[in-house]
Parts: C-alpha cells; structure tokens; sequence
C-alpha cells in the first residue's frame, strides 16, 4: 500500500534550510523550557512518597489540604486522579518520620473528609532517587554511545553523526514537552524516552540504508538528488508505520487511564518528532556535514576489489596453486 506516487520525487532538501530553522527554534525553546520550568520529577527520582485514595464520593481536596496543613505532610501535592472520586498525594522529600505505616496514619488523619479506602502507598528514599536517577542518565547515554559505533561500523562516520544529532533533536523536544505540560517523570517516562530512541533510529536507519543504496546504484552525483529520491521512496513506508504507531499510543493516552498518561503522551510526542526528524532532518544534517557521494563509491569499490582479491587467493589455495 502506497500514500504517495512511487515515480514521484519530492524536493525535501531545496527546504533543509527552512526544516532545520523551525527544528533549531523548537530545540531553543524546549532548552530554555528545561532551564526555567524545569522537570517535575516525580518520587522516583526526587524520592518521597505518593498515598492514592478513593473515596466513595467526590473527594473533599480543599478538605485533604487543610487537615494536611497542620501535619508534617504540609505542602503535600494533591490532585485529582483520573476521576473526581480518587486523588493522589505526593510527599516529596522524604525525612526520617515517614515509616512504613504511612497508609495507616493517613487513614487516621483523613477520617474526617468522608469515606474512604487507601489504593497505593509508594515510598522512595531520597537516596534510592538520586540513584535511580543516575542510573537513568547512565542509560540514555550509554544508549547514544552504542548507537554512534553501530552506526559508524554500519555506514560512515558522518551517517553516524547524523544519526546521532537527530536523536538528540528528538530527545530535547520531547523533553521539552514534558516540562511544558508538566508531566510527572518517573521511570515510566525514562522508558518512554528510551523507547523514542529506539522507534527513531529505526526510521533513521531504513533511511540510510535506503541513501546508501542510492549512492551505490543511482548515476547522480549529486547528493541532494540521491537524498530526495532515497527519502521518498521510503515516504510511504514512514507514513504507514507512523500512523499506525499513533493510532495506539493514542488510544492508551485516551482510555489507557491515569497511570500510563504520562508514559502515552511522552510515545504521542516520540512518535511525531521521530517522523518529522527521519523525514526532513536525519539526511540534512547528513547533507550539512558534506558527505561526498564520490570518496564514498571509490571506498565501496576499493572494497569489492579487496573482496575480490580475497576470493581469488582463496580459489587458488583450494586448487593448490598457492
């Protein structure tokens, strides 16, 4: 199944130059984002502990604050939870009075906003956060780190590059979509992160592959030629999949409930800048970096000659002439 024309070749590189000023105004803003608003980091990595109440009528939240404000869990978050009957409250910072029986004691303190029962008590420590939070810093880079030799091993260093840069792209306006609405980032969002890194070097890479293979079989020699015929022979193939994607990460987002939301709209955001960047960033910046269709083909065929050679060696030491 094919969206768009197979004959017909789209002029994706004639406007890199308007492509890569609207992504560069959408990386500033999402970098000035994280530097003002910042991340509302969620109990995984700030530590701290989240109570889930339901309530068999609408929950009281005015009420839950005051009776709060004159504990030591003053200052608590508390917001509504995917219906007006459950809130969640979040304590971060934990201190050293917050035990084990945390559900019990706030049983006692809320008894009087109405009837209710204790869902979930989550309890992280300031010290396991911070080391959940490292650690996930450690991943996604180490993530990066892999991808640059994989891709470097796999095509040329400038494809790698490329790659990388586009990733990156990716990463920093999700990220900067996540401190603009102010979703909670938890370990569900890390993995959502990693899951973009993934889903996008995905694309990126059948658009290479697809690059490569142009500079090897096409006449052209010039790389915004072989660039725009590669990308749109793979359009539709990046559309369908795309779309696809979205389809059912927005159905989770939708009816997939309060606490895959976050997780949902982190893949929602992936899911559009991914195809954007594999479609109109990837090979400019690939362009950018003056890639030579000509020092790559003499590489391949001095490859194949060496191939050659090895294969004729081979035959003559079977045949017993070497």
């Amino acid at each position: 199944m094919e969206i768009f024309k197979g004959n017909r070749i789209y002029n994706f590189m004639g406007k890199r130059i308007p492509f890569l000023g609207f992504s560069a105004i959408l990386v500033i803003a999402s970098i000035v984002l994280l530097f003002t608003k910042g991340l509302n980091l969620g109990i995984d990595f700030a530590g701290g502990t989240l109570v889930q109440v339901q309530y068999e009528q609408k929950a009281p939240i005015d009420k839950i604050r005051e009776v709060l404000s004159n504990t030591k869990y003053k200052g608590s978050s508390i917001t509504e939870f995917g219906s007006p009957t459950e809130v969640v409250i979040r304590v971060t910072g934990v201190s050293s009075n917050l035990t084990n029986d945390i559900g019990d004691e706030m049983h006692k303190l809320l008894d009087s906003t109405g009837k209710f029962e204790i869902r979930r008590v989550d309890m992280v420590g300031a010290k396991v956060g911070g080391e959940l939070r490292e650690k996930g810093i450690m991943a996604l880079s180490l993530s990066l780190i892999i991808i640059l030799i994989y891709v470097s091993y796999r095509f040329e260093w400038r494809f790698a590059i490329a790659s990388i840069l586009a990733l990156a792209h990716d990463i920093i306006i999700a990220l900067g979509a996540i401190s603009l609405f102010q979703v909670e980032v938890n370990l569900d969002i890390l993995a959502a992160i990693l899951t973009i890194l993934g889903y996008s070097l995905n694309d990126t890479i059948i658009v290479f592959d697809r690059i490569r293979e142009g500079i090897q079989t096409s006449k052209e020699s010039e790389l915004n030629e072989v660039v725009n015929e590669s990308v749109s022979r793979t359009l539709s193939r990046t559309t369908l999949t795309s779309l696809t994607t979205f389809f059912v990460v927005a159905t989770l987002y939708l009816f997939g409930g309060e606490i895959i939301n976050g997780f949902a709209f982190t893949l929602l955001v992936g899911v559009v800048v991914g195809t954007y960047s594999s479609i109109f960033i990837a090979a400019s910046f690939l362009v950018q970096l003056k890639f030579s269709i000509e020092s790559f083909r003499a590489k391949e065929a001095e490859k194949v000659k060496r191939q050659k050679e090895k294969e004729k060696i081979r035959a003559m030491y079977e045949k017993g002439t070497v």
